[in-house]
């Protein structure tokens, strides 16, 4: 029996029950007090039985039903706040819109989400949806309105700032009674997620890399060596035969491009001890001169800030790291240039490296790319492509980070954060 049958069996049963008592009640005073009485009496008596009957059993039912509306109003009270909790509370964007896409519904997480508050979306076209998505939302809708269920999509959605990103999306129908349907989304950001992916997808690609590197190297080293040093032997008896030199160029190239691949695909042990790096600068510094002259370029170095100041890292490496972005900054610069090498603790317990050139820039869409294996902005046969994948895995290596900040024409500057070793951020 549902609630309501139970409603009218209880006042049907309680107000028999009233009227039997007020009616035994008067038959005992009748008994009692009017046995003798006339006619006219007992008339008034019967009379008055039923009015009284009358009234006791409406006050009754009016507190009855009073009663009964109270605690249905105090159930809906406590069943709508519950509802609006678990609706504000829930993790994900909730939105509830027909099949005009007019919103109905707009939970606090959508709110947080997608930058819109929810009076700024009832009643209006749901604001979320990017134009190209605007057909899957259909298909997803008439999917749905055939009984199909739509769980678990990835797609994308818009936000307030006109940022597009990446979420995951259910939608069910909704209807209330006999009204019709509406459409219940439910969408949670994986931004996080999708970003986690494509680390990871990232590190397959890297570790296939690597495998293939590491073939390549064994495979292609010892005869590029050979054919080096025949075609050596060849150019220094033909004296100077400016076709062999050319060969020989080209080998050497090809022999460095495969000693990159090595490197970028195997790492030796890392011997980790405390350096200073301001010699360490200085040093490789001192070694590039040569080169530096030859371009009739300045290479300028200012390490008085990062005295005293050791990292834990393994020398050999940070000599690589260093001479990569050198290389680098070399390869930018014009005839004459400049390049500068500073270093400077930061904020505690970190110290920077800052290689800094005069050369023509950096455009954005390829800054984005620097840092991709064999991608190079250089002419073809000047670069491996490998020498900022190389350092990025150095650094991380010594729990650092590198950083590239350029505009196109006004030079760039590579940016090395390492952690200072710990004696030294006491």
């Amino acid at each position: 029996m549902g609630e309501k049958q139970w409603f009218w069996a209880t006042l049907t049963l309680s107000s028999i029950t009233i009227v039997s008592v007020v009616f035994a009640a008067w038959e005992l005073v009748e008994n009692r007090f009017f046995r003798d009485a006339n006619y006219l009496t007992l008339h008034y008596l019967y009379i008055t039985r039923g009015v009284a009957s009358s009234l006791v059993l409406a006050f009754w039912a009016a507190w009855f039903v009073l009663r009964q509306r109270r605690i249905s109003e105090e159930d809906l009270r406590r069943s709508n706040e519950r509802y609006r909790g678990l609706l504000e509370d829930f993790p994900g964007g909730v939105i509830l819109y027909d099949k005009e896409l007019r919103v109905a519904e707009w939970n606090a997480s959508a709110e947080r989400m997608y930058g819109y508050t929810k009076g700024e979306t009832g009643g209006r076209t749901l604001p979320t949806v990017p134009p190209a998505k605007m057909a899957e939302l259909r298909d997803m809708m008439g999917r749905v309105e055939a009984g199909e269920a739509v769980l678990n999509v990835e797609t994308t959605r818009l936000g307030r700032n006109g940022a597009r990103f990446p979420v995951e999306l259910s939608l069910r129908p909704f209807r209330e009674r006999d009204g019709p349907v509406h459409f219940l989304e439910a969408t949670s950001d994986i931004r996080e997620r999708v970003r986690w992916r494509e680390a990871m997808l990232e590190l397959e690609k890297l570790t296939s890399m690597g495998k293939m590197a590491a073939g390549t190297a064994h495979h292609l080293n010892s005869p590029l060596a050979a054919l080096l040093l025949r075609v050596q032997l060849m150019r220094e008896r033909s004296h100077g035969d400016s076709d062999l030199a050319q060969l020989e160029d080209g080998l050497k190239f090809c022999r460095h491009f495969v000693q990159r691949l090595l490197e970028f695909a195997r790492m030796g042990p890392v011997d980790k001890q405390n350096q200073d790096l301001g010699a360490t600068v200085e040093s490789v510094a001192g070694f590039f001169q040569p080169v530096i002259q030859a371009k009739r370029a300045t290479l300028i170095t200012e390490t008085s800030q990062a005295r005293g100041l050791p990292v834990c890292a393994d020398r050999n490496l940070l000599e690589t790291v260093l001479l990569i972005l050198l290389s680098n900054a070399l390869d930018a610069i014009p005839v004459g240039g400049k390049i500068c090498v500073s270093c400077r603790p930061i904020r505690p317990g970190t110290i920077e490296v800052a290689v800094r050139d005069n050369g023509p820039g950096i455009s954005q869409p390829n800054l984005a790319r620097v840092f991709e294996p064999f991608f190079t902005t250089k002419e073809p046969g000047k670069g491996t492509g490998l020498g900022l994948a190389i350092a990025k895995n150095f650094v991380a290596e010594h729990g650092g980070s590198i950083r590239i900040e350029s505009e196109a024409g006004r030079g760039a500057t590579a940016y090395i954060d390492l952690p200072l070793a710990l004696e030294a951020r006491s």
